[in-house]
């Protein structure tokens, strides 16, 4: 059985914290001030929200920093994380990802499953990859953000052990199953040999985003050719926080719809309607060019993320 992993997300800009958020906010009712419980279009609760988060939490959230301190060793170019639960420490030690010598690239088709038609990508990524960077790669070509845990699930058929899961750095280290690999400690190469290889990636465990990765070509590099690359795809990711299918394909409707209405008739919607439209934020479902997609450095993320 699947743990069942809380989904817990920060606006900086507004200050609110978001807890078990899933789905379309209709109304709120004020459990206490700066705590409100946010319900949807039936009345069932879909999430927590907490104002001004950092004010509220600080004499928390204070304490708990002190517990979580890393250091980066640039000997061996490790991370050394030390965590402190009560009487406990666990020590995480984590490879910070740097660029590595490669002479092949893999040849991926990915498909979030659930859509139809499907939002998918084509990439190049250097065989020298680890999991870690290819997330980094993912994350890129789908416009997201990276907010969230990921990890990557090999089936049986394409492992000589048995289904491996493959955890992000960022999971709690005593949460997690003895048998489970890190992403920054494994190679693509690992698992991925020939072509019709497997895996299925997951992120965001409270929208719960799932992607099939096929493996569909191996090629020599190409020398003036830059990797990551996207070569082909279709349609837009879709928005962060939107409550998984069924939100996106709220937020498909919408935006196609507002996209047909002219400034006066965009005026005269409720104010719902308005206020979901702007937290789209211009999000076209049906845009997508390969190459705008910009990718950044898996170490220059790890090193962000170790930060914040």
């Amino acid at each position: 059985m699947e743990r069942l992993r809380p989904k817990v997300s920060y606006d900086r800009e507004s200050d609110i914290l978001y807890i078990f958020k899933k789905g379309i906010e209709e109304e709120f009712v004020e459990m206490v001030p700066g705590v409100n419980l946010e319900l949807n279009k039936n009345g069932e609760v879909i999430g927590i929200e907490i104002l001004e988060s950092s004010r509220l939490l600080k004499d928390v959230l204070a304490p708990l920093k002190e517990r979580a301190k890393h250091r980066i060793d640039r000997h061996t170019e490790t991370a050394v994380i030390e965590h402190v639960i009560g009487d406990k420490t666990f020590k995480q030690v984590l490879t910070v990802p740097r660029l590595r010598p490669f002479k092949r690239v893999f040849q991926f088709r990915l498909i979030l499953l659930g859509t139809d038609p499907p939002v998918w990508r084509r990439l190049l990524i250097p065989e020298s990859f680890t999991f870690y960077d290819f997330h980094v790669a993912i994350q890129d070509a789908m416009n997201w953000k990276d907010y969230h845990l990921h990890h990557f699930e090999i089936p049986a058929g394409s492992s000589r052990s048995g289904k491996v899961h493959i955890e992000c750095p960022w999971f709690e280290p005593f949460e997690m199953e003895e048998d489970w690999l890190i992403t920054t400690e494994t190679k693509l190469s690992d698992y991925f040999r020939e072509s019709e290889d497997r895996a299925l990636y997951r992120y965001d465990y409270g929208d719960g985003w799932q992607l099939d990765v096929e493996l569909e070509d191996i090629a020599p590099r190409r020398r003036n050719d830059q990797y990551p690359a996207c070569l082909d795809g279709a349609l837009a990711g879709p928005p962060e926080d939107c409550g998984g299918i069924d939100g996106y394909y709220e937020c498909v409707e919408t935006a196609r719809r507002a996209r047909n209405l002219s400034p006066q008739k965009l005026d005269r919607l409720d104010s719902e309607n308005q206020d979901f439209i702007i937290w789209l934020g211009g999000w076209d479902p049906d845009a997508f060019d390969p190459g705008k997609i910009k990718f950044e450095s898996p170490r220059r993320r790890f090193q962000k993320a170790l930060e914040s």
